[in-house]
Formats: structure tokens, sequence, C-alpha cells
């Protein structure tokens, strides 16, 4: 990433870069995939960056760590026009775009308590996107209906 003083962000050997993530939600990103610095790796992040596309962007990059599907979904979940970069040897060996299902299962819980998804019985959590922006999700057992607020409080350690 360049700007006219020189290089913002030098670029990694391998690892995984986030881009395209919806202005202001970086952090939320790093909190989703449980990065608060003391696991050793290197990540910067670049936040409110200027975006043809987007108008304004945020990019995280992890070194020496390629992310699990489970946590692409998860992802999915904030940042839905978010695209996934594989690097290795400084290059990109593989790229994709985050994809939000329809149907979001064993992700998240629902946070209705006496939800039967939340008992002891084998209830698999699955929830039905009712929107993307803002993002809105609906438990299939119960209806409660749950935002970016409550999802993320899910993820906080």
């Amino acid at each position: 990433m360049r700007n006219e003083e020189g290089l913002r962000i030098q670029k990694i050997e391998s690892g995984t870069v986030i881009d395209h993530i919806t202005a202001g939600y970086a952090l939320d990103v790093l909190r989703i995939l449980n990065i608060d610095g003391k696991e050793g790796h290197v990540v910067s992040v670049a936040m409110n960056v200027r975006s043809d596309k987007m108008g304004r962007k945020d990019i995280v990059k992890i070194e020496n760590r390629e992310l699990r599907q489970e946590e692409v979904d998860k992802i999915a979940l904030l940042a839905p026009r978010a695209t996934i970069n594989i690097i290795r040897d400084y290059g990109v060996a593989q790229k994709t775009r985050v994809k939000l299902p329809e149907v979001i299962r064993d992700i998240i819980r629902c946070d209705n308590p006496v939800c039967i998804s939340n008992a002891k019985e084998p209830a698999e959590p699955r929830f039905y996107v009712v929107s993307t922006g803002p993002l809105l999700l609906r438990c299939h057992y119960c209806g409660r209906e749950m935002g970016r607020e409550e999802i993320l409080k899910q993820f906080s350690s």
C-alpha cells in the first residue's frame, strides 16, 4: 500500500491479508479472530484507507498465519465484502472473497437464554440472515433477532 510519502505498511513474506473490510471494523475483525497482540504474530492494521470501490476501507495483515474456514466465516458476519489473500513468498498464493451464507450454522449462539439451542439438547445453533446492512440474524428456533453488537459480544474475551 503506497501513498505520496511512500510505503505505509510493508509487504509480508507469508500470512494473511484481509482487505476490503468495512471502514471502522478492523478492530472488530481482530476481536472475532481472538487476536490481541499476545500471540506473537506481527499484525498490521490500516483503518479508513482510501478505496476507489468502497470510498474508505480497513485492511488487516497477519504475518505467519493462514486463516481457517471457520474464521473466514466469522469475518463474513461483519465484513461481507472482505477479501482474504493468502501470502506465500511475498506473493498472493490464493485470493477469495468472503461469502455470507443465507443460513449461519454453529458459529454463534442465540442470546435468548431460554432458546432450545442453549439447553442441553442436541440443537445446533442456526440463524437466518434477515439483512446484511445493517447485519440482522434471526434464530431458527425461537425467532430472536440479533444485530452486530449482540454478535460481537460473543467474541469478547
